[in-house]
């Protein structure tokens, strides 16, 4: 079933329930369960929990300092980077991160769909759709994305899926495959981390930086007030991957007593993760697109602290 209330589009088959916001970059903003309630992090103080904003959007750019940080799920093109032309610099953008997107929406007798595609960004040449379908009788969906250049040159780029979690309390990440770890960024700090018999776990922790997992195997889990959220996606061992060749990145954030002058005075709402996938670099001539699809499954359970 797929309602449509004050902005927000719900997707509900009575095991999973997804509300999404196409005005606001086409985020999924909650993915909820009757059991688990809320997956995501989202910012309370900018959406009320039926997904109403509390104050004026507007798209916009600017520094990480100027990001409305909405939170849940969004996607972004890769890398990211403010000293080239060949790195996105965001968020925040006024198109692909804060504009906003079409909706289309098809009930099927089986699984419904909901399309979202955002404008045409004359930055990155590429227009981002994200194709989400919920069957019955799954406590999952599927997220197909693509990217189209749009443009009339040829550009180079991948598909960058990042979801928002809250870090509060314990819990943590788990990145399928060999332990091989790539410090990324540090804002205060590195995020630690130990091996597993299957991966690296990240557990939850007051830290401001990101790594990258150059060996995943195509999955990641993140666990916390006792639900499970897992991402599956298929990975191309031959193919170049942004940043030294990341599959995977874990962020994590806290709030400090000041903006980190350092990230273009970016200012942390919350314990946060970010698990983020990543495609493959691809390029595009005009015309031509890129795809990646995701599937995503929620299950009850206790990870590690």
């Amino acid at each position: 079933m797929i309602e449509y209330v004050d902005g927000a589009l719900w997707l509900d088959n009575g095991l999973l329930r997804l509300g999404l916001v196409p005005a606001l970059g086409g985020r999924l903003l909650s993915l909820s369960t009757p059991d688990s309630g809320e997956l995501l992090w989202r910012n309370e103080e900018l959406l009320t929990d039926d997904l109403v904003l509390r104050r004026e959007h507007r798209p916009h750019g600017g520094t990480l300092g100027d990001w409305v940080n909405y939170g849940g799920d969004k996607t972004w093109p890769a890398p990211q980077g403010w000293e080239r032309e060949d790195q996105w610099a965001g968020p925040p953008d006024p198109v692909l991160d804060s504009g906003a997107y079409t909706a289309e929406v098809h009930n099927g007798a089986d699984t419904d769909v909901v399309t979202l595609t955002s404008g045409d960004d004359p930055r990155t040449g590429l227009r981002l759709s994200r194709r989400f379908e919920l069957a019955r009788g799954r406590c999952g969906y599927r997220l197909t994305l693509t990217g189209t250049n749009t443009s009339a040159r040829t550009v180079r780029w991948a598909l960058w899926n990042v979801t928002q979690l809250a870090a509060d309390g314990a819990g943590g990440t788990d990145v399928a495959g060999p332990p091989e770890v790539t410090e990324l960024l540090a804002g205060t700090g590195f995020p630690r981390w130990r091996p597993t018999a299957g991966g690296v776990h990240v557990p939850h922790q007051d830290v401001v930086g990101k790594l990258g997992f150059p060996a995943a195997t195509g999955r990641w889990s993140h666990t916390g007030n006792g639900s499970t959220l897992t991402q599956s996606f298929a990975v191309d061992p031959a193919a170049a991957y942004p940043d030294s060749g990341s599959r995977v990145e874990v962020w994590m954030e806290h709030p400090l007593p000041a903006p980190l002058a350092g990230l273009g005075d970016l200012d942390p709402p919350a314990r946060i993760v970010e698990c983020e996938v990543l495609g493959p670099l691809t390029t595009l001539a005009p015309g031509e697109r890129m795809t990646l699809t995701i599937d995503c499954e929620v299950t009850a359970g206790e990870g590690e602290g």
